[in-house]
């Protein structure tokens, strides 16, 4: 069997496993954020915390809770750093550096878990389990939570409330998150990963000196990596070290976990407002954007170009052999289409097309099937920008979901998209402009920008995965990617809950002979005409000046 015959197995493999997942995911977190009932775990945390579960929010109230519970847990997360040196389980480890502890506890609560340290090197048991894995949860629960507040935008009507961001976000972790990730730990596990919590024990010589490796809670904190599209590796090589990520099987399991929820969630969109054809149309734009992609990336790293090439099958830099061209190019789509930002190869290696199509990935807003709840509500966003496109074309006010798109609604949904963009190429100008980041780059010409350019691309979309090319361990890159993270994140959120709220209290609108049908094929073909346009106006230049110029001059 030829190494492209197996990845367009792998690929039918995982297309059927999430098929049929996606139902009875999709119906059951629909089930999860509708429900009146609270378990009783649930009722001790709201007491704990001090909550009041049945209390509706608008939207003020509902953004001022997800910043207040960010804000604390940027706090906490950068206090265990900070003190790591005395806490037990530190596995002799020191504290961390002020600008870089600001840099790891902004990049796991945004989402984005951007790692400039060396995972086995810089930290202990005690923040791996009890501080990063526990914004692995909590995040991905934020971010379901606002994309759920927004469907109940488009499902209810007179009314400003969103629900609560409190219970969204318990019922998010518990329900939701935490029982998948048990099954995906043992599963994992069962493929080879380790779970312990072992110290560091040297295993052999290495260039003529001892090589040591610690052990780790590894196999649980790869299950909610992958599944609350984090991204952050317990080591420094990610899902492409042994023990994170051992076999072919396991690597096809990552996947699925990476895509698992934030596809389901387009059902659980459809359900909410109570047309599931709504569902499947989000979820037609998506799959066609992320199944061109795939197509597009295993292409190019497949393409013989040149004897190295030849002999090796194809653009082999960078990549392990137990996974291949194939598994590499699924993993390395996956996981810059949503904001998990795990790698299981170095991007920096691949062909200078293929840089730039995980470049464009991310760029596109991570919406194809995008980061867990991040992707659903940047969806919707480019869903309201196209029937304001399409309302341009015929004449008439735009409508989606029984709902005027007028001028408030394009200005917030305007913001949204502007957001990252102005954060990627505003901060990527300025390090190039200045002298001393530019030390950090490892290459020179196209490939040294792209660096740079992939560095603010992934922390100011919340992906977290690197070209692994460019030195960020500075106070420079740790501090502005922090503040990109931080931005990026939560600046989007801003216009998302106030476009709900806006939407929440409007009386819905009949249908009529004049109302776009926004549950067809034609409309998903416009959806991703509209990603695609928007996306290429806003970022071709820079892409000219990295990936494509490396890509032509090969």
């Amino acid at each position: 069997m030829s190494s492209q015959t197996a990845g367009v197995l792998q690929l039918l493999a995982l297309i059927t496993a999430l098929a049929l997942a996606h139902r009875p995911l999709g119906d059951y977190m629909a089930k999860v954020y509708s429900s009146e009932r609270h378990y009783r775990p649930e009722r001790w945390i709201y007491r704990i915390i001090g909550a009041d579960p049945a209390a509706g929010m608008r939207w003020p109230a509902y953004l001022r809770a997800v910043l207040a519970f960010s804000a604390v847990s940027v706090l906490l997360l950068y206090l265990i750093q900070r003190v790591q040196g005395s806490l037990p389980g530190s596995l002799g480890f020191s504290s961390i550096d002020p600008d870089q502890a600001f840099n790891t506890a902004m990049s796991f609560v945004t989402n984005t878990n951007w790692q400039s340290y060396y995972g086995e090197q810089a930290m202990g048991h005690v923040v791996q389990t009890g501080g990063l894995a526990v914004q692995n949860f909590v995040s991905a629960a934020v971010g379901m939570a606002v994309a759920v507040a927004l469907v109940r935008g488009f499902s209810r009507s007179r009314t400003g409330e969103l629900g609560n961001f409190w219970t969204d976000l318990v019922r998010g972790t518990v329900r939701v998150l935490l029982p998948i990730s048990v099954i995906g730990a043992v599963v994992l596990v069962s493929c080879g990963a380790i779970q312990n919590f072992s110290g560091i024990h040297e295993v052999g010589q290495f260039l003529g000196g001892p090589q040591e490796w610690n052990g780790g809670a590894v196999a649980s904190q790869e299950a909610i990596k992958e599944l609350g599209t984090n991204g952050g590796g317990y080591f420094n090589a990610n899902s492409a070290h042994p023990f994170e990520n051992p076999t072919p099987l396991s690597n096809l399991f990552e996947i699925f976990l990476i895509l698992l929820i934030p596809f389901a969630l387009t059902r659980t969109f459809g359900r909410m407002v109570g047309s599931p054809k709504q569902g499947y149309a989000i979820l037609g734009a998506m799959a066609v954007i992320w199944i061109g992609f795939t197509a597009l990336m295993m292409w190019t790293e497949f393409a013989h170009r040149g004897p190295a090439f030849e002999m090796a099958g194809g653009a082999m830099e960078g990549k392990e052999t137990r996974f291949g061209i194939a598994g590499s190019s699924l993993f390395a789509v996956a996981t810059t289409l949503t904001s998990t930002g795990a790698v299981n190869s170095f991007h920096s290696s691949y062909t200078g097309f293929g840089g730039g199509i995980t470049m464009l990935g991310m760029q596109l807003g991570e919406i194809a099937p995008g980061g867990v709840g991040s992707g659903l509500y940047g969806m919707l966003i480019m869903a309201v920008i196209a029937v304001f496109v399409a309302g341009l074309m015929v004449g008439r006010t735009p409508e989606y979901l029984g709902k005027k798109i007028g001028t408030r609604q394009i200005k917030l949904a305007a913001c949204y998209i502007l957001v990252t963009p102005a954060l990627v190429l505003g901060f990527t100008a300025v390090a190039l402009a200045l002298p001393t980041p530019a030390d950090s780059m490892t290459n020179t010409g196209a490939h040294g920008f792209s660096e740079i350019l992939y560095a603010y691309t992934s922390g100011a979309n919340n992906n977290g995965s690197a070209f692994a090319g460019l030195d960020a361990d500075t106070p420079w890159f740790n501090t502005t990617i922090g503040i990109a993270m931080a931005l990026g994140r939560f600046l989007p959120m801003v216009f998302v809950l106030a476009l709900a709220g806006s939407l929440a209290e409007q009386r819905p609108v009949p249908t009529t002979a004049g109302t776009l049908r926004t549950d067809k094929p034609l409309y998903a073909g416009l959806l991703v005409g509209t990603v695609t346009t928007v996306t290429g106006l806003t970022y071709f230049p820079a892409l000219a000046l990295g990936p494509l110029a490396e890509g032509l001059a090969s």
